[in-house]
């Protein structure tokens, strides 16, 4: 495979293409199960057997950045309902995608409002409530060596940028809306090394030093580790977490009740404990799904 993507660039994506459609998560997905809390299957997971080895749970399609309050909540909807959970996490355009092509699986939880919007168009999924915030700020090395105030710095030659895949990950669309209204969307592509498929691999990224800065969200943000700068306008920016049962769920009563229990204090308190500001909020009152 890595040959093949050094030397046939465009026949590799072709490949990686057809083995989504042929149910397959691609290396890197992580799938969680809450059936039993402990479980936490990765690697290469095929839906399919993901559905056949946990034929009673629910599958949960979630973005990656969402993922420790998301294993939280599925271990206590578990465990005060008896109903079991099952995850695949990525970013959320790789699981529209997915959605799109399986039709298969319960509950669609993405960063932004932007893919659930995708997602409904194509009638994958119903209606949604609003559990979280998803705020974006920069994040830079501890110390700030690179000496970063505004996000216009990401323009300045040389400097060494990690971003989340425009089409895979909330953040990254967000980023790229961002970088086109200030008119640097050029001068700062320049300097992205990474261009990561979940928000999570940027974190990885800017604790191990591959890149100087990043646009993250205020919930991936660990003050031990690395700086953060807030932007500027940052509501015309800020993105909403919801929650749908989809539209083709072998189970919808049991996963309109997973999506009431994310949605009610009780669920919205573990996105609080992980640093996310929760749906609704004053400070954001102006965000609009």
């Amino acid at each position: 495979m890595i040959i093949m993507r050094v030397k046939l660039n465009g026949y590799i994506v072709l490949l990686l293409v057809s083995l989504a459609f042929a149910g397959f998560l691609i290396p890197g997905v992580m799938a969680a199960g809450n059936a039993t809390p402990s479980a936490s299957p990765g690697g290469n997971v095929s839906i399919d057997d993901l559905i056949a080895k946990n034929p009673d749970a629910l599958l949960i399609y979630s973005g990656a950045g969402l993922k420790k309050p998301m294993q939280a909540m599925g271990s206590a909807f578990t465990n005060e309902t008896g109903i079991p959970v099952v995850f695949n996490f990525q970013g959320s355009g790789a699981l529209l995608t997915q959605m799109d092509i399986t039709h298969k699986g319960d509950i669609f939880v993405p960063g932004g409002t932007a893919d659930y919007k995708n997602a409904k168009e194509k009638d994958l999924v119903g209606e949604p409530e609003y559990l979280a915030y998803h705020v974006p700020m920069i994040a830079v090395q501890k110390g700030n060596p690179k000496n970063i105030t505004t996000i216009e710095d990401f323009a300045k030659p040389g400097l060494k940028l990690g971003l989340g895949d425009i089409k895979a990950t909330a953040i990254g669309a967000a980023g790229d809306k961002l970088f086109k209204k200030l008119g640097i969307d050029g001068d700062v592509e320049k300097n992205v090394v990474v261009r990561a498929a979940t928000i999570n691999e940027l974190v990885t990224a800017l604790n191990a030093g591959s890149i100087e800065a990043s646009l993250l969200t205020k919930d991936q943000i660990d003050e031990k580790t690395m700086d953060a700068i807030e932007l500027r306008d940052v509501n015309d920016y800020v993105l909403i977490v919801p929650i749908s049962v989809t539209t083709f769920s072998r189970q919808p009563e049991k996963s309109q009740k997973f999506v009431d229990f994310a949605a009610s204090d009780a669920g919205k308190a573990f996105f609080k404990k992980f640093g996310f500001p929760v749906y609704p909020d004053e400070e954001y009152q102006d965000v609009q799904p």
